[in-house]
């Protein structure tokens, strides 16, 4: 049966929309956790902190199937396929998301006590690691991966606003979780890191079940698992081919930044904390920036995928402005409200300062990162993927981590050359990737 519906006709609004509220209810919470756990130890914000990095690196390897399953549906959808051809591609992707989540929860179980034996850490900073790890990143696995995967077939579809509902229920059980883990309410004993951990992982299955209950009741998408075993090879084939260097450049720069985070734990306990601090507070800045980025990258697909690409072109430049735009303003009131939002946080006058000096450093990084996630996806939904790939690789190492190394600890500025390093990279790798988009070589990518 042939698919029909006009997908690019759907506005930029009700895509990216959902999925900003969705990224900052998620970052609320998130911000709630790094809190409750400020209160209960400052040595568990910095495990927590530093394991994070790992687990958003598992998050990453099944965005290699969740993001080639995205790009090839956007597409897929922009050119009317039939809801077979739609059904293989998220049938294929399922089968590879439950064996790559039984095989990495397996390694993460078993190589985490090796791969923290490489920090020089407290030994309760080396605890509360090793439980937060091993639970959520580990036994939780499953969960987290095929949830990833149900929110990007829903967003294909253009239900951002069906994920963002999920999230909103998930969010809330996790941070009730939370509380009830760290202070005992009702009597209850309290579980500290393990029980947090635990509390993300029963978030993620409620979120699991939920995300199969709107994709059952949508009939326009197409995701059976009757005659799974017949899927063509030529669709696992297409989602690798276009999720496997997609996802390079984002697992190029996020183990750039657990090789950033392992120096700047040698500036210890107190840097790690500013660290996560900071980065808790403006993730809330690049929101709205990631949920332009999404939309764009579906939008493109829809676009690619029906032919229709000088429209592609034009409408991604007002999408960036716009990202930007709400980038640099929400930075702008950060810094004028920088000493309550990070009393939240400490009262430790040394994190506080550190703190304060990477917020002002901050507005560079993101001026460069509202440009990354809105050319970048617009590249990768157009099915321009080797690009942005390989320079990004490049830029990671040869400008974030050297440049970082460098002005961080060759020439002593500490955090504030972390900074400067990480900023540079954004900001150059943007310029560029907007560059790319302007040259229109993308036109000769499409994947229909």
């Amino acid at each position: 049966m042939q698919n029909r519906t006009n997908r690019g006709s759907l506005s930029m609004i009700s895509l990216a929309l959902p999925i900003a509220l969705e990224q900052l209810f998620r970052l609320l919470v998130s911000s709630a956790d790094t809190v409750m756990l400020s209160y209960y130890s400052n040595q568990a914000v910095a495990a927590v902190g530093l394991v994070s990095q790992y687990i958003f690196f598992l998050n990453l390897i099944f965005s290699v199937i969740g993001t080639g399953c995205s790009i090839v549906l956007a597409q897929y959808l922009g050119a009317q396929k039939t809801k077979t051809e739609l059904n293989n591609i998220a049938q294929a992707s399922t089968i590879m998301v439950f064996v790559t989540s039984l095989l990495l929860t397996v390694i993460v179980i078993a190589g985490t006590p090796l791969l923290l034996g490489c920090y020089v850490l407290e030994e309760k900073v080396r605890q509360f690691a090793t439980q937060y790890l091993i639970i959520y990143g580990g036994i939780c696995c499953f969960f987290n991966a095929f949830n990833l995967l149900q929110g990007a077939i829903l967003r294909s579809y253009g239900y951002s606003g069906e994920v963002m509902i999920v999230s909103v229920i998930a969010n809330l059980i996790n941070v009730t979780g939370n509380a009830l883990s760290l202070y005992g309410w009702f009597g209850l004993p309290v579980f500290g890191v393990a029980g947090v951990a635990w509390s993300s992982g029963i978030s993620m299955i409620v979120s699991c079940i939920l995300c199969i209950h709107f994709i059952a009741r949508k009939d326009d998408i197409a995701f059976s698992l009757k005659g799974i075993r017949k899927v063509p090879s030529e669709s696992f084939r297409l989602i690798l081919s276009v999720g496997v260097p997609t996802a390079g450049e984002s697992l190029s720069y996020n183990i750039s930044q657990i090789v950033i985070m392992a120096m700047i734990s040698t500036l210890g306990t107190y840097a790690i904390s500013a660290q996560v601090y900071t980065q808790t507070i403006v993730r809330f800045v690049f929101a709205i920036a990631i949920a332009i980025g999404n939309a764009t990258q579906i939008k493109a697909g829809y676009f690619v995928g029906a032919h229709q690409s000088e429209t592609a072109y034009k409408k991604v430049f007002r999408y960036q402005l716009a990202a930007t735009s709400c980038s640099m303003i929400l930075i702008a009131v950060v810094n004028i409200f920088k000493h309550p939002i990070i009393s939240l946080f400490t009262d430790i006058e040394e994190i506080s300062m550190l703190v304060c000096s990477l917020l002002i450093f901050s507005t560079y990084i993101e001026f460069g990162r509202s440009l990354n996630l809105v050319y970048i996806g617009a590249l990768k939904g157009a099915g321009d993927i080797r690009f942005p790939v390989l320079y990004g690789i490049c830029s990671n190492w040869g400008i974030m981590v050297l440049g970082s190394y460098i002005l961080g600890l060759k020439m002593g500025l500490g955090l504030i050359g972390f900074w400067l390093g990480i900023g540079t990279d954004e900001t150059t790798r943007g310029i560029v990737m907007f560059f790319r988009w302007k040259s229109r070589r993308w036109q000769k990518h499409s994947l229909v």
